[in-house]
């Protein structure tokens, strides 16, 4: 059976990780949640007294960092050391750290490794900044999602909401931007729309919308290229 790479790449909170959960159950791929693991390493920097934004604090603990996404009925499991800390990796802090450590060399070229392994064994949905650019470029499809900043912000805001996390909107719209403007400007692997992706807005778009819209341009892509 062909592997199939499936690329969706867009900023924090334009619907990457659900919509890309949906495909993944539908294709029967697996998904793999790489802004999960660069979570998971800012979580552990945190955790252990570190500073994100220092290259030489972050770089002297990656060898002692260890991360495995396991799926379940469709959902994602992130263990850090064995421990699961899926719930723990998804605050504004961890956020903002996990921005910072994406732009470190070495952490992207552990966790790089790791991902391009993955998707050279199985067929897989992956999402992230820089699949279709960088990660994965020989992807078969790639789709870039975005929509306007205040619409991913309040999107963003309902999920911790609903996870009872004590946040404001202008905080959370505060940390969109911080990473807009982070993940943008670095200078290994910034967020960018590959040439052949597909690009999705989802501003007007409900979820279920969106989920559908994804869908049909996979779906699209893959009766192609086979």
């Amino acid at each position: 059976m062909k592997i199939i790479n499936i690329a969706i790449d867009g900023p924090a909170g334009a619907g990457k990780s659900t919509i890309s959960k949906e495909i993944s159950k539908e294709m029967h791929y697996l998904y793999i949640d790489t802004g999960a693991m660069f979570r998971a390493v800012a979580y552990y920097v945190l955790s252990h007294g570190g500073d994100t934004e220092s290259s030489k604090s972050v770089n002297s603990m990656l060898d002692d960092i260890d991360i495995d996404l396991r799926q379940k009925d469709g959902a994602i499991t992130v263990y850090l050391n064995g421990e699961d800390v899926s719930s723990l990796i998804r605050t504004p802090e961890v956020s903002r750290g996990a921005s910072d450590v994406g732009t470190i060399p070495e952490v992207r070229e552990k966790l790089l490794q790791m991902q391009r392994k993955i998707a050279s064994e199985q067929s897989v949905v992956m999402d992230g900044r820089d699949i279709g650019s960088h990660v994965l470029p020989n992807a078969q499809v790639k789709i870039f999602l975005t929509a306007d900043v205040a619409i991913r912000a309040r999107r963003r805001l309902a999920e911790l909401v609903q996870k009872g996390e004590n946040v404001t909107f202008d905080e959370v719209l505060k940390d969109m931007k911080f990473r807009d403007k982070n993940d943008s400007e670095r200078a290994i692997a910034p967020l960018c729309k590959a040439d052949d992706a597909i690009e999705i807005d989802t501003t007007h778009l409900t979820l279920p919308q969106s989920i559908e819209a994804v869908k049909k341009a996979v779906k699209d892509k893959i009766k192609k290229i086979k």
